[in-house]
């Protein structure tokens, strides 16, 4: 089910769970999620739960995207942020509402193509799509105010830090599997601030392509 019912009931769940911000709520209800996932699943697109997408990869659960969206879009401007880890790019959509302009990376060739492709068809003109190691980052178009990487790793990587500017934010998942912990870090003159949100699960962050 894809109707404007099923999408309102996704967002008074997400509501419940504690997403405050009207303006991430009304993206969740307007951005079309179930094409962003195989045919097959359209039906259940705007349940509030991870689905399969391919290559061994996920589309984030409708509350973890807008959870992350909200410490992003509430803690500072948003003129450059880098997204690490695009996959079928729904949360690259809404990032994109907010940001001027979005950088995001993807490891995985068939899904960057896939991406660009969704990103012409919704006429969406300021997100960039590279094929590469996210690890890496995306020095050419550095610092930016913030980064959003969508896959856990035990520390940030430090090409990531380098590449934030001063008083930026970067959220992402940190920890083991099975004991991870949603973080946001924000760099100052001095250093590095840190806050953990909440639990999560996530895949891997992984060196180089495929």
């Amino acid at each position: 089910m894809t109707s404007q019912r099923t999408r309102n009931r996704l967002v008074d769940q997400l509501r419940e769970m504690g997403i405050s911000s009207e303006a991430v709520l009304d993206l969740i209800r307007t951005t079309p999620r179930h094409l962003f996932v195989d045919e097959a699943l359209a039906s259940r697109a705007y349940e509030n739960n991870a689905l399969p997408i391919g290559f061994g990869q996920t589309i984030s659960q409708p509350y973890i995207v807008a959870a992350m969206t909200a410490l992003l879009v509430e803690s500072g401007p948003l003129a450059k942020v880098l997204e690490v880890g695009a996959g079928c790019g729904y949360q690259t959509v809404v990032l994109a509402r907010f940001a001027q302009q979005v950088y995001s990376i993807e490891r995985i060739a068939a899904l960057a193509n896939r991406l660009r492709e969704r990103l012409h068809e919704l006429r969406v003109t300021n997100v960039r799509v590279r094929h590469g190691d996210g690890r890496q980052g995306w020095t050419a178009h550095a610092p930016f105010d913030a980064i959003l990487v969508a896959a856990a790793a035990s520390s940030v990587p430090s090409a990531l830090i380098d590449q934030l500017g001063i008083g930026g934010r970067l959220i992402m998942p940190l920890g083991k599997p099975r004991d991870q912990m949603l973080t946001v870090l924000r760099k100052t003159a001095d250093g590095m601030s840190e806050k953990q949100i909440e639990r999560v699960s996530f895949v891997p962050l992984v060196d180089g392509v495929g």
